[in-house]
Parts: C-alpha cells; sequence; structure tokens
C-alpha cells in the first residue's frame, strides 16, 4: 500500500477514512502512538484517493465524513492502533482529563441510583440557591439512559473539539458559564426538579456556532444541520409534543450562554485554513 498523508486527529481520520471506504478505495489508518495517524491505500487507488485526501485537509470536519462512520460497522472500521483495531476505551483514555472527569462523574452518579435509590441522591445534588457548589451539580444527574448517552455523547464530541482547536480554558469558560446560567434559569422559572448535561451541551452548540461564525476563514466547530436538528429539538421541548419532559429554559439559557462566551471571548483557533 502507499502512504496517503498524515493527520494528528484521529477522530476525524476515522471520518475520511470511513469516507474512503464508501467510496470503495481500500485504505488502511496507522498510529503508534494514537495521535498522530497515517492513512494507506491501494496503489491502484491512490491518484483518487488522493483528491479526497486534500478536499479533508483542507476542511477536516465536514458532515460527511462523521455520516460516512455512521455508515460502517465496527467491523468495517479500518482505524489501526499499534496493531489493533482502536476500540472505544482506547479513544477515551486519549480524552483530556476535563472531559473523562465529567463523563466518569456523570456516569458515578447515574449508577449511584440504582446503589443508593433516586431520591438520597437526588436530594443532596438537587439545585440550591443556599449552597453554591450545588448550582453546578444538577448537571450531573441523569435519570434515563437515553438522557445520559444522548448528553454525554455531545458533550465528548462538541467538547473534545473546543479543547483541541482553542484550549482547556476555553471549555472550562463555557462548562461554568452554561451549567451556571441554565441551572439558575431553570429554577428561577420553573423548579429545583431538573437535572441533566444537556444545559452545558447547549451552550456548547452556542459557542460552536458563533464562533463559526465569528472566523468564516477556520474549519466550522460545527455545521450548519447540527445546529439546525438542536434548535428545532429545543423549540419542539417547548411545545411538550415530545415523548420526554425537558428542562426547557436550562436549553435555551445554556445556548445563550454559550452564543455569549463566543461573543465575548478573544481566543485564537489553532487550526486556521
Amino acid at each position: 500500500m502507499k502512504l496517503l498523508g498524515s493527520h494528528d486527529n484521529p477522530r476525524a481520520v476515522q471520518g475520511v477514512a470511513d469516507y474512503l471506504k464508501t467510496h470503495h478505495i481500500e485504505c488502511r489508518v496507522t498510529s503508534e502512538d494514537g495521535q498522530q495517524v497515517s492513512v494507506w491505500v491501494a496503489e491502484q487507488h491512490w491518484f483518487q484517493a488522493n483528491e479526497i485526501w486534500q478536499e479533508f485537509v483542507a476542511d477536516p470536519y465536514q458532515d460527511k465524513y462523521l455520516a460516512a462512520s455512521w455508515q460502517l460497522s465496527p467491523k468495517e472500521s479500518p482505524l489501526v492502533y499499534q496493531g489493533t483495531k482502536l476500540n472505544l476505551w482506547q479513544r477515551f483514555t486519549q480524552l483530556s482529563w476535563m472531559l473523562k472527569a465529567v463523563f466518569i462523574l456523570s456516569l458515578g452518579i447515574f449508577v449511584s441510583f440504582f446503589v443508593y435509590g433516586v431520591e438520597p441522591v437526588f436530594n443532596t445534588l438537587q439545585f440550591d440557591p443556599h449552597t453554591p457548589w450545588r448550582w453546578i451539580t444538577p448537571a450531573f444527574l441523569h435519570f434515563g439512559l437515553l438522557h445520559l448517552v444522548f448528553n454525554l455523547s455531545w458533550w465528548i464530541y462538541l467538547g473534545n473539539m473546543i479543547e483541541r482547536r482553542l484550549g482547556n480554558w476555553v471549555l472550562w469558560t463555557v462548562f461554568v458559564a452554561g451549567a451556571l446560567l441554565s441551572n439558575w434559569m431553570q429554577y428561577l422559572l420553573a423548579d429545583a426538579n431538573f437535572g441533566g448535561l444537556s444545559g452545558v451541551v447547549y451552550a456548547l452548540l452556542g459557542f460552536c456556532w458563533i464562533h463559526s461564525v465569528k472566523h468564516p476563514q477556520s474549519p466550522p466547530l460545527i455545521g450548519t444541520p447540527v445546529v439546525g436538528f438542536m434548535l428545532i429539538w429545543m423549540v419542539l421541548g417547548f411545545t411538550d409534543v415530545l415523548f420526554v419532559n425537558m428542562a426547557n429554559w436550562a436549553h435555551l439559557f445554556g445556548l445563550l450562554a454559550g452564543m455569549s462566551v463566543a461573543m465575548l471571548l478573544r481566543v485564537r483557533d489553532s487550526e486556521q485554513v
């Protein structure tokens, strides 16, 4: 096989490799350290693959690469890590300590519901205006598996994007602003019977949206279709037509918190086109 190119984002390369595979181009992605990855293709496909690779290098975050990954089963995924397929655990260990800490804490609290009971755990961590540390803790409360998986998936995807492109401190800022404003407003406009990371997720979404608009010369942090889907989902929550009860004010003010941070912060994107 012939070397096509290298990149320092394993998840992005996973997407373009899957995209190549959907075009019936045989490829293999290798990495010695899980950070810098190299793409290899069959020599007879190199010129066709190179056109796709150059488009990928110019904009590694197009939605079509992520869509290609969803189309393929894990067995078809070509990413290789030290001679074995890069599994979810290996990808998780490559995340920053902050991304992992929020993930583990949320998962641990969810499991604790089954050990200690929902009511005792919820009463300990629910929003309390008189206890500052409980202004944040509702973000880690999830009351169903679907709720937990949905929020943690978006947390890792958007959080990793922000952190890698703009730095850990930016992710910290968005997290704190999103959690505080969304939790406070949900409490003031509704009540304290809520929980979930979705306010923070919408803060990440709002930040990515506005940052991408402010920096059109850089690859967008998030695609317009994703923003549209999440906004529609938020609006539907206010109509009460969905099968789940949602902390709608937390979603709205989380979004506004993230948008505000993006408008106020002056940060340099580390991946200019």
